[in-house]
């Protein structure tokens, strides 16, 4: 690890915000000094890192003087807003939202995959959809094994995506039923508790979310591979933390259940989960908190005439793998 850098968090008071603070502490990141930025109206409250307590301040153009690296979770547009300012201090920006994912002159990295592709950067560096992460780097061990020509997911998205908002959406509108009381809608677009539904941002010409368009896009990228044919339905569902995804892949070469749980079990990032005789396999409530995705259900796909497809089951922490850490970890390539 290299020397000490001064860190700023932007959108700190925010769920991943906070998961930043706290990654960056767990994993001892050599921090010289941390500024916290959120809006107007969060600043002036006081967060702990590392023990000590720190005001937030209100984020403005001058806020990233004297700052290494900037990691931000605080919405496109503040992104947008903020990036040159953030540039031309001389901070490297870490951006969790979509605004620059997409851009040939930034890099989309998911460190266990394209580590090298964070040192090209211009600036900013882009860290990928939740969903796109944790089922990237499950995938691609498996694709540099043995080449993934088509993937089909679906998605069982947590309400963290949504942020600490829709979180606590769900948890006051389970209560509500449980309690007999009428029930409000006010941050996602329909009731969550004790219902899901197929309907994550908004919807593209092609029928299509965005939510949904961004794993194609975003894994192309990340792996460098352009001709790969992926197709995503995301679903919303009642669960606070973690998410999961169905995954059913086509491959160039044969690869059967053993070889591909051996692969698993080797490769940084992922837990292999994988006992269901014993009822072992991967759920959200055993993902949270955790830092590697869990891989289980690996299966021969039975709809195929050869040994060219299979299926897999994964879930991950959204607030983590999916955002926090993934951040955290480009920062410490950036540091080596």
């Amino acid at each position: 690890m290299g020397r000490a850098k001064s860190i700023a968090v932007v959108g700190a008071t925010g769920a991943v915000g906070l998961e930043m603070m706290e990654t960056l502490e767990k994993r001892n990141f050599p921090v010289s000094s941390i500024k916290l930025l959120a809006s107007a109206r969060s600043a002036g409250k006081k967060l702990k890192f590392k023990g000590e307590e720190i005001t937030v301040e209100e984020l403005t153009k001058d806020s990233f003087k004297g700052i290494d690296i900037a990691l931000f979770s605080a919405g496109g547009s503040t992104s947008e807003a903020y990036a040159k300012f953030c540039v031309d201090s001389g901070a490297v920006m870490i951006d969790n939202s979509s605004a620059f994912r997409m851009l040939d002159t930034v890099p989309l990295v998911i460190p266990e995959i394209n580590a090298e592709d964070a040192l090209k950067h211009q600036g900013i560096i882009a860290n990928p959809n939740c969903t796109t992460a944790i089922m990237a780097v499950a995938v691609y061990p498996l694709h540099k094994a043995k080449k993934v020509k088509r993937l089909v997911a679906a998605t069982y998205q947590a309400a963290s995506g949504g942020g600490a908002k829709a979180m606590q959406e769900l948890i006051d509108q389970s209560r509500a039923v449980l309690e007999g009381r009428s029930i409000e809608v006010k941050v996602m677009a329909q009731r969550i508790a004790f219902n899901l539904f197929p309907h994550i941002d908004v919807f593209k010409e092609n029928g299509y979310t965005k939510e949904e368009m961004k794993m194609v896009w975003e894994t192309r990228k990340i792996m460098h591979a352009p001709d790969m044919r992926i197709s995503c339905t995301s679903v919303r569902v009642p669960v606070l933390r973690a998410h999961s995804e169905s995954l059913n892949m086509e491959f160039e070469n044969e690869i059967t259940p053993e070889e591909a749980r051996a692969i698993i079990s080797s490769s940084p990032g992922v837990e292999l989960c994988d006992n269901p005789a014993e009822k072992v396999y991967p759920m959200p409530i055993n993902a949270t908190h955790k830092y590697d995705v869990l891989v289980g259900r690996i299966r021969q796909d039975i709809s195929r005439d050869d040994k060219r497809g299979l299926e897999m089951f994964v879930s991950g922490d959204q607030l983590l793998k999916g955002a926090a850490l993934n951040a955290v970890q480009i920062a410490e390539i950036l540091n080596r």
